[in-house]
């Protein structure tokens, strides 16, 4: 397949799809090399980085995203179809998150609250998953993020977290959210 077909195929398949595509992927379907497919990428990459939407690298592959500028439009057009995360699944979120692979008992500790609603929508979600179990008496299931979870939020890797901020009042054992940014996180 010539190099135009192969871009145009490439980007066919990103326009249609919903989750992010791998390079692997894309080569498998295409049925073209890993590195001819990562330049047709670059190349598309750099086309649509002034178009109102850009193709960017999440959770192991890639897909076509909106600007940031655009989501008061988009919100508008989506309002009833997005689902927001309620502050409580937002926090266990951020918990699980930074501390995996955790157990439900060790979020609930943290958040001091029970946590067993909160981690059954968060796996109804697939934003969470069970990654394993501890060692020891009752084997309790540990909980980690999922690539859903990247793709939720936009990033490419759990390296892509905001790190934590110093806090003076705690101890540096537990995450708080501080009460007036819901969002960030304070150790």
């Amino acid at each position: 397949m010539d190099l135009q077909k192969l871009k145009q195929g490439v980007e066919c398949l990103l326009f249609v799809t919903a989750e992010p595509l791998s390079v692997e992927k894309l080569a498998e379907i295409t049925g073209n090399a890993k590195n001819e497919v990562q330049a047709i990428l670059a190349q598309l990459a750099q086309e649509y980085a002034d178009k109102g939407f850009h193709l960017r690298n999440v959770a192991g592959g890639w897909q076509f995203a909106s600007d940031a500028e655009w989501a008061p439009f988009i919100e508008k057009l989506y309002r009833p179809k997005l689902q927001q995360l309620s502050a409580a699944a937002m926090e266990t979120l951020a918990i699980i998150a930074y501390r995996q692979p955790i157990a439900k008992a060790d979020v609930a500790a943290i958040r001091q609250v029970d946590a067993d609603g909160v981690v059954a929508k968060l796996l109804e979600k697939r934003l969470i998953k069970e990654v394993g179990r501890r060692a020891g008496p009752g084997r309790a299931v540990l909980y980690g993020t999922t690539d859903a979870f990247l793709s939720y939020f936009g990033l490419a890797s759990l390296d892509d977290l905001p790190k934590l901020a110093e806090h003076p009042q705690n101890s540096g054992e537990e995450l708080r959210l501080t009460n007036d940014e819901p969002e960030q996180l304070t150790l």
